[in-house]
């Protein structure tokens, strides 16, 4: 008894200098009352019943401090870079943590969830994908109504991500149910203040656009911590029951498109030919314009000259304004030399001899003059002539 309490005093004593024992003493102190405490031998203890139960509630308190120990090394925690950690305190918010290593007060006291920010989710709308297979749609979600009282079969896929651990956790129960209920209504919307055609064909992209923008503005109104990143139209067609009627409208579309550039390639081949042609139909007018003008011109300049002329001499200028039209005329008449000295007529063709001239010659070609029976037609003509005279 004097023994413990010389002990006692002496670690009291020892505490109060805070002079810490030596590992080896204290691991062999913890030894020698964890064998006492099973009924083992300690070495340096004498034996009786007062020391054993001593040495067992030295043991259970070493336990007690090992187990305190090994309970609050449990609230170590690592939250990787793409995570964000959320301690609760009783269930209740506590912090938030970044990346690395933390510690927290154990279970039952606190607790970590941590959430992958970084995370690309997906959510379909009128569709369902399994394992990257499409399984068919989902017609409930898909079929819609049309500004022009149409209907048409519209699939999505919405890709989002968590923007705040903390709203994603505590203000929205199943925020990602919630997120496709918000994206079905405002597609509804959507496509109900647009056209069949315009849906189906021009306004696929906008009509995406329009849904992620509407969405996401409700998403932060209910503050779900979630944030859309992309919005993309799967397909979008009318119901299966009217497809092939559909199809043929396609079609006739198409095919009105066609035509119409084809009409604009003949448009554009025929119409600067047509312009280039109406352009030179009007520089010839103008060619022929002045042409005229001036012939017309230089005539009734000459008219007056000769006018002049004849109010000064009328029979000279009547006899050579006489012998310029024989000219005139002779110069594109055949002219015939006839000698009527006897009784047979002889002419001479004098264009039939310039022609013969620059022909070459051949075999018999007979006299240059020829006789005409009498009574023809060609002497009963100069013989006319000769009367008239």
């Amino acid at each position: 008894m004097n023994n413990n309490k010389k002990g006692a005093s002496m670690a009291w004593n020892d505490n109060n200098n805070q002079t810490p024992p030596e590992l080896d003493e204290v691991i062999k102190d913890f030894k020698n009352k964890f064998n006492s405490a099973f009924g083992g031998k300690s070495s340096g203890s004498s034996s009786g019943n007062s020391g054993a139960s001593k040495a067992a509630k030295g043991s259970f308190k070493y336990i007690i401090i090992l187990a305190f120990i090994l309970w609050m090394a449990t609230g170590i925690y690592i939250v990787d870079p793409a995570e964000r950690g959320v301690v609760l305190r009783f269930g209740a918010f506590q912090t938030s943590a970044t990346q690395g290593p933390h510690w927290h007060i154990p279970y039952p006291v606190e607790s970590v969830y941590k959430i992958n920010v970084e995370q690309i989710r997906s959510a379909e709308i009128g569709f369902r994908n399994v394992q990257n297979s499409y399984s068919g749609g989902v017609s409930s979600e898909s079929l819609m109504l049309t500004k022009d009282e149409n209907m048409v079969d519209v699939k999505l896929a919405v890709q989002y991500k968590v923007a705040d651990a903390q709203a994603f956790l505590f203000n929205v129960f199943q925020p990602e149910l919630t997120l496709s209920h918000v994206v079905q209504s405002v597609i509804r919307q959507v496509v109900g203040d647009n056209t069949m055609d315009y849906v189906l064909t021009t306004g696929r992209e906008q009509v995406a656009q329009e849904v992620k923008v509407a969405s996401q503005a409700l998403l932060n109104e209910y503050n779900t911590g979630l944030m859309i990143t992309a919005v993309t139209m799967q397909d979008a067609q009318p119901p299966i029951q009217l497809k092939a009627a559909f199809d043929d409208v396609v079609k006739a579309r198409e095919d009105e498109q066609r035509y119409i550039n084809e009409a604009r390639a003949y448009a554009n081949d025929i119409v600067p030919k047509a312009r280039g042609a109406s352009q030179r139909l009007l520089a010839e007018a103008e060619a022929y314009k002045s042409e005229v003008v001036s012939k017309s011109e230089g005539e009734a300049y000459r008219f007056n000259q000769i006018l002049t002329e004849y109010t000064k001499a009328p029979d000279v200028t009547r006899e050579r304004l006489y012998r310029e039209t024989l000219e005139d005329v002779f110069s594109s008449t055949n002219k015939v030399i006839v000698d009527s000295s006897s009784n047979s007529m002889m002419y001479l063709p004098i264009d039939k001899l310039i022609n013969s001239s620059r022909t070459p010659k051949s075999s018999s070609t007979g006299n240059s003059f020829q006789q005409t029976p009498s009574g023809s037609s060609n002497d009963q003509g100069v013989l006319r002539s000769r009367e008239n005279r």
